[in-house]
């Protein structure tokens, strides 16, 4: 089991959050990014740098994941990818996708981008606080108790 990190935009108190839990539980995190990370001295912590472009970081991460492993990212199309190979994905804010929910969850997201590409203003995600913070958290917990 391994986690994957979708790290380009990943949140820092997330990325803290993983590197405590990577000790704790001794299992490999790998920060996927197409920029240069520093990451703590760490034999369960990984970095992986990938071309700069569209979808680098995600096609890495979509390529390499497997079965039983976490896949962290906000980019639902690459949770929907994951997902399909039979690896969960765990938004930065706390939102586990599965095969239960990520097809609803993609269509809702491919209709407010069609929304937005038609003019129509939608918002975005709020601010990342001490509640996204703890919901990650405890998902993530969830999910190495039942690995």
């Amino acid at each position: 089991m391994e986690i994957w990190v979708d790290a380009d935009a990943c949140p820092k108190p997330v990325k803290e959050i993983l590197f405590r839990a990577a000790e704790r539980a001794q299992v490999t995190v790998t920060l996927v990014s197409n920029s240069f990370l520093r990451l703590p001295e760490s034999p369960f912590l990984r970095f992986l740098m990938v071309e700069a472009g569209p979808g680098g970081a995600d096609d890495e991460i979509a390529r390499r994941c497997a079965p039983g492993d976490l896949v962290i990212t906000a980019d639902i199309p690459l949770a929907a990818r994951v997902v399909e190979k039979g690896v969960r994905a765990l938004d930065p804010r706390g939102r586990m996708y599965d095969e239960n929910n990520i097809k609803q969850i993609l269509s809702m997201r491919d209709f407010m981008d069609s929304m937005r590409g038609s003019g129509l203003e939608t918002g975005g995600p709020g601010g990342y606080g001490g509640r996204e913070k703890q919901l990650f958290a405890n998902e993530l917990d969830r999910f190495l108790a039942g690995r």
